[in-house]
């Protein structure tokens, strides 16, 4: 039995949707209950049980797994970078993920878990997946949540066991449910339905014009290819980059937005709000040898071809993966 938390949301729908594509069909799929967004998310796939968050890690507590367990896909946790309750950002994602992995460890299960790139900050010293955690320095709770259980898995030698993988901007089918945590393909997807055009934060850093913030941006059936490469690949342990490798601008993603779209580009530069000016990362880009090294080999789509996918087989449609 493969257990997948957060299975109702964007990546945690989209393993099982892979999983689906590959006749696997035995998938416990944890998550929240009742939110209508990401009930469509799974309507279509195939999977044994959903089973609620807070039922599942009681389970874990008490040892009560009715089930034959071989691997564990942790994608579940809060993943608002603006979130500012850091007790709700613990309990979610650091205790939820300590007690299933210290499960996993001590009953021979394969453990790969969700951590980010907001791990990195600001990436004045780079974003190399082979730094030591406790040397990252986080600009929001929601990266030191991510942190500090990456730091944890180090000091309790646990790397050469689990697989974390520091997601960078992973956008796709699914996330409709993500309200201001939307990607910029989908939020301006809606503005241009709704105005004709996108709205974009203007630069308060010197160094970057307006819209020419970078990203690596990476499409959700490649995080999801990324994510089945550990699972093919079971002695392959450790944290791990899960980027494209490349910084794209705010401005070329607008561009692909629109052409995907078949519209003008029209952009309007807004004044991004103080409270989050001091945690805006202004380039984020995924230093992916080490993955390579490990043997992932497949190409990544393309900002362009990614955003194309999306907005013409999914979007223009509302359909979900397993929609198709």
């Amino acid at each position: 039995m493969i257990i997948v938390t957060g299975g109702a949301g964007c990546i945690g729908s989209a393993v099982i949707w892979a999983l689906n594509k590959r006749g696997i069909t035995d998938i416990i799929l944890v998550d929240g209950v009742g939110h209508p967004e990401k009930e469509k998310n799974i309507a279509s796939l195939d999977y044994y049980k959903q089973e609620d968050k807070d039922t599942f890690l009681d389970r874990i507590i008490n040892s009560n797994i009715p089930w034959s367990v071989d691997v564990i896909f942790h994608m579940g946790g809060c993943s608002s970078t603006i979130e500012q309750n850091e007790s709700f950002l613990t309990k979610n994602n650091y205790d939820y993920t300590k007690l299933l992995a210290t499960y996993a460890l001590n009953n021979d299960i394969r453990f790969i878990y969700a951590s980010s790139a907001a791990t990195y900050g600001s990436g004045s010293n780079g974003f190399s997946d082979e730094m030591d955690p406790s040397t990252l320095n986080p600009l929001n709770l929601y990266g030191h949540s991510k942190q500090k259980f990456d730091m944890w898995a180090k000091e309790q030698c646990a790397l050469d066991r689990i697989v974390g993988l520091k997601y960078f901007n992973v956008f796709g089918p699914g996330e409709y449910h993500k309200k201001e945590m939307q990607s910029m393909v989908r939020r301006g997807f809606l503005q241009v339905l709704d105005n004709g055009k996108i709205r974009l934060f203007k630069s308060h850093n010197p160094g970057y014009a307006d819209g020419d913030q970078e990203r690596d941006f990476l499409y959700v059936k490649d995080a999801v290819q990324m994510v089945l490469f550990f699972l093919d690949s079971p002695k392959i342990n450790g944290i791990f980059n899960a980027g494209t490798g490349l910084a794209r601008t705010w401005n070329e993603l607008t561009a692909a937005v629109f052409k995907a779209m078949k519209r003008e580009i029209a952009v309007e530069y807004i004044d991004m709000p103080v409270s989050i000016r001091d945690q805006f990362q202004y380039r984020t880009c995924a230093k992916i040898d080490k993955i390579r090294r490990a043997g992932y080999s497949q190409k990544i789509t393309t900002l362009e071809e990614a955003t194309t996918d999306y907005i013409q087989n999914y979007l223009l449609s509302n359909k979900r993966l397993g929609e198709e």
